[in-house]
């Protein structure tokens, strides 16, 4: 089981291609709000509500001073053609090796359907500001998570 992160903790920095070919590093992000919410694959029924969710909660999230950023081990390709599909407006990270999904906490093993397998646990990161987990979820549903998650952080 890899290790979980909790409030408090460093957020591991990463640098990951996008959808679109340019890259994201975290710390170019400090000083701002971050959702950064880990799921299994792109163009999956649950990964797609997920994300369609995550696109229609949007503008609220960025008014309130938020960034939503998608992770998943997804090709920049697939990952592209999920954006276009589903008219998504956020960055979708790929991390083809596992190592940013390992140091969240989120690759490991996880029940499916009665089995033990191992891949992406679907979570979520509230990363403030300077860089520290807020908000460490763990295996989320994908329908339902974003109202909730917008709830708990007091946007609803």
């Amino acid at each position: 089981m890899t290790e979980r992160l909790n409030p408090g903790d460093e957020a591991p920095n990463f640098t990951l291609p996008t959808d679109t070919g340019d890259t994201v590093t975290l710390a170019d992000l400090r000083g701002r709000k971050v959702v950064l919410y880990a799921y299994p694959a792109a163009m999956t029924p649950g990964c797609t509500k997920q994300a369609c969710d995550f696109r229609d909660s949007l503008a609220s999230l960025q008014a309130a001073g938020y960034e939503v950023i998608g992770i998943s081990p997804d090709k920049p390709a697939k990952l592209a053609k999920f954006r276009e599909r589903d008219a998504l407006t956020f960055p979708l990270l790929s991390d083809e090796d596992k190592k940013v999904l390992t140091a969240y906490g989120a690759w490991g093993e996880k029940q499916s359907y009665g089995r033990t397998i191992t891949g992406v646990i679907r979570s979520t990161f509230v990363i403030d500001e300077k860089g520290r987990i807020d908000r460490a979820l763990y295996n989320v549903k994908a329908t339902g998570h974003v109202a909730k998650l917008r709830r708990d952080l007091g946007l609803d």
